[in-house]
């Protein structure tokens, strides 16, 4: 048995107690959000009311979840706190660093011995803290979450920016930094800032080629990709009742493109059904129990208005499919509108490649719709145009299908069959071109398409859709070609027509598995060792961050003032350089090479102040630490959005840069730089990012005085020997505060730890 029963069984046990204690506080009907958000509060406080988007609070996460890219450096850390086992049943994924070139075993045998050294180090430093471990193969963290271990009403972080799949199960699941995780497998609270709420009322019920995933490519149309920022997303109504479980969980997985903190649906009949179908019966029973407390109040749903902070209706009777992008997945087309998008918009018409799979796409049902659309290629003699390839999210889903005859149909089609793995999605792809830096398009099932991320090529537009969709397009190799309503050629030259996709929720013989992939912990880690290769070039041992010197901080050189969009993609790229994520000093050489330089309009190419010359973003910041000088990163709107990748505020910390001064930060990032010791400030007056010139030495000042809502001062020196300042805001409270002046959150849980 993989889900902890005994942990479970406790959170349903205390659900009652603590609601009844915070209705007392908050009086007034509650949302499915507040209640789990209530039921976790850190040691059953409810004293204060939450002010929404404001108060931070304090909470008791159920378990935490790990992917093998950010398990390395959160166990890293970990290993630096001092316990001997971790507080909370806690897992690490092997997904994100098996690399998709051929094949799912020949791809599968290659990252087994690239990754020895890896796999082999979480491996035992899972065995020895009490950590479950998914090896590599078993499948993709958020769809096994979903498979083994995500429940209704219950809580969990997770070190990537997906964990809100586990949502599709009525869980509060959300994606932190490493740090957070080590804090939480420690045994202390985990702080958040008590969201805001949306609410996004469903009717009607889908027919034809609409499908879950284009509820989430329509709200992401709404809210782009920032609108979600700082606020949990909560669906209801009969529309949600409608979905399965994993649709909803590709709604919930989808909901990171939108800045949210996670996306819930309320426990159901739906979500019943696949916890009974996965083996989870007793869970099902349990939540069967309790079903009250894991919806919201019926006063809630029958006035939304009154208790959401924003709330959206969609008739799924009406609702259209979609497609997303290019470069941005909130750039939302109804397929009826999409073919003269491309056209208008100039973008290469010619399909090159379809995908589907990825964590957001690979349930059974999934698998199932695409499948009945790949059938018919082969029964009505249609040759694939473009290259297609098929990525299982699990191998539980992997050998079901297979046993099923779906990857058969696949492969009929001129499919490929991947590993169970990220690969594409995140940039792990070998991908097969002719010409890597020519303009093309591409369209998947994942959730992600900005510049690069799939295959490092800034011209390949991707664009995101569902899978029945992807293949639909995949078949006729044009991105102006509509499913709904448009013919095709076949081999005989017959002009045919594509059926509406069929699929299957649930398989009807049952899933099946011969290995899973999991490996349990040791009983006693006492007796196990965890080594690490001092002459490694991929596993590196920690040092503690340097304690605030207690001063303000001056004579920083400006590093970058990045222009536009930048993501923790371009902070921290993945792709080749997964392999170093756990070397910090390694992976620091791809410090912002993919964010656009202010002043020169390139990536990677900032002024040395030292020599006057330009040069790559990460050696020059080594140039000013070998010299004993701290710098400071400038950026636009959103700062840091995308994958919860701590990397992009670790490496910034190690190459001795002080501060990040943005118009606006993406929720994960902002915390991820405050765990590191780091200031994460913004502008007062987004104009004063105009102010700040290529050749500025800056100050920060008020640091002595550093308090909750008391902005700093930023002083700007100028080449020509004249200075300004203006303020800028923080959202540091008093904990996070201490965080920055012992050089960060690690150093404090460490002398806790050795005190206690």
């Amino acid at each position: 048995m993989a889900f902890d029963l005994d942990m479970i069984k406790k959170v349903y046990d205390n659900y009652g107690i603590r609601l009844e204690a915070a209705r007392k506080v908050v009086n007034k009907p509650l949302t499915l959000t507040e209640k789990i958000l209530y039921a976790h509060l850190w040691q059953g406080k409810a004293s204060e009311a939450h002010e929404r988007g404001v108060t931070y609070v304090d909470f008791a996460p159920d378990r935490v979840a790990m992917q093998d890219a950010t398990a390395q450096m959160a166990l890293l850390q970990f290993m630096q706190a001092g316990r001997p086992t971790v507080a909370v049943p806690s897992t690490v994924h092997c997904d994100h660093l098996i690399q998709a070139r051929v094949g799912a075993d020949e791809d599968l045998a290659t990252a087994n011995t690239q990754n020895k050294e890896v796999y082999d180090f979480l491996a035992s430093v899972s065995n020895k803290y009490g950590i479950g471990f998914w090896k590599p193969g078993a499948g993709i963290i958020h769809q096994v979450v979903l498979e083994n271990y995500a429940f209704p009403g219950g809580m969990m972080i997770g070190t990537d920016s997906h964990t809100p799949n586990a949502g599709g199960l009525g869980m509060i699941a959300i994606g932190v930094g490493g740090a957070d995780a080590c804090d939480v497998m420690a045994g202390l609270a985990w702080e958040l800032k008590f969201p805001k709420l949306i609410g996004v009322k469903l009717t009607g019920k889908l027919s034809g080629w609409a499908s879950a995933k284009d509820v989430i490519l329509k709200v992401a149309g709404i809210l782009t990709v920032k609108g979600g920022t700082g606020h949990i997303v909560e669906y209801f109504g009969e529309g949600a009742q409608s979905l399965s479980a994993t649709g909803k969980g590709t709604i919930c997985n989808m909901g990171a493109e939108i800045g949210a903190t996670t996306s819930v649906f309320g426990y159901d009949d739906k979500i019943a059904t696949y916890l009974k179908g996965t083996d989870r019966e007793q869970i099902a029973n349990l939540a069967d129990a309790v079903k009250e407390h894991l919806t919201g109040d019926d006063e809630v749903y029958a006035n939304p208005a009154l208790y959401f902070d924003q709330v959206i209706e969609i008739d799924l009777s009406t609702l259209e499919p979609h497609v997303n992008g290019p470069f941005t997945p909130d750039m939302a087309w109804p397929l009826s509108q999409f073919a003269t998008a491309v056209r208008e918009n100039g973008w290469p018409q010619t399909l090159e490649v379809g995908l589907i799979g990825s964590c957001t796409n690979s349930s059974y049902e999934d698998i199932t719709r695409a499948a009945s659309i790949a059938k018919q290629a082969v029964d009505k003699h249609l040759v694939a145009k473009a290259e297609f390839t098929i990525t299982p999210g699990s191998e539980l889903v992997r050998y079901t299908v297979e046993r099923d005859g779906y990857l058969k149909t696949f492969e009929s089609m001129g499919g490929v069959v991947l590993a169970n793995a990220c690969g594409p999605c995140i940039g792990q792809w070998a991908r097969h071109s002719t010409d890597p830096t020519r303009k093309n398009s591409i369209i998947t099932s994942f959730n992600r398409n900005f510049k690069s991320r799939n295959d490092g090529n800034p011209n390949t537009h991707a664009f995101v859709a569902s899978p029945e969709v992807v293949t639909a397009l995949t078949i006729a190799g044009d991105l102006g070609f509509n499913p709904m309503t448009d013919t095709l050629t076949n081999s005989e030259g017959v002009q045919v027509k594509l059926d509406e996709p069929q699929g299957l929720e649930m398989p009807l013989k049952g899933f099946a598995v011969e290995d899973a992939g999991y490996q349990a912990p040791a009983e006693d880690g006492t007796k196990v060792s965890v080594i690490v290769d001092p002459k490694s070039a991929r596993l590196q041992l920690l040092d503690p961050f340097k304690a605030w010197e207690g001063t303000d901080i001056t004579g920083l050189k400006l590093l970058i003032k990045a222009k536009g969009k930048c993501t923790t993609d371009h902070i921290s790229m993945a792709g080749p350089w997964l392999k170093f994520r756990g070397h910090l000093d390694n992976i620091s050489n791809n410090m912002l090479i993919g964010a656009t330089n202010f002043f020169n309009e390139k990536a990677d190419n900032v002024k040395n102040q030292l020599n006057g010359e330009y040069g790559a973003v990460p050696s020059t910041a080594r140039a000013y630490k070998a010299e004993g000088i701290g710098s400071i990163v400038v950026g636009d709107e959103n700062y840091g959005e995308g994958s919860s990748r701590e990397h992009a505020a670790m490496e910034p910390r190690h190459l001795a840069v002080r501060a990040i001064l943005v118009k606006s930060f993406a929720r994960i990032h902002e915390t991820n730089l405050k765990k590191q010791g780091m200031l994460a400030l913004t502008f007062v007056d987004a104009n004063d990012y105009d102010r700040i010139l290529e050749n500025d030495i800056i100050d920060i000042t008020g640091l002595n005085d550093f308090a909750p809502g008391k902005p700093l001062t930023i002083v700007l020196h100028h080449a020509d020997a004249n200075s300004e300042s203006f303020p800028v805001n923080h959202t540091y409270n008093e904990q996070q505060i201490e965080w920055f002046k012992a050089g960060g959150a690690l150093n404090i849980i460490r002398m806790n730890q050795a005190n206690s």
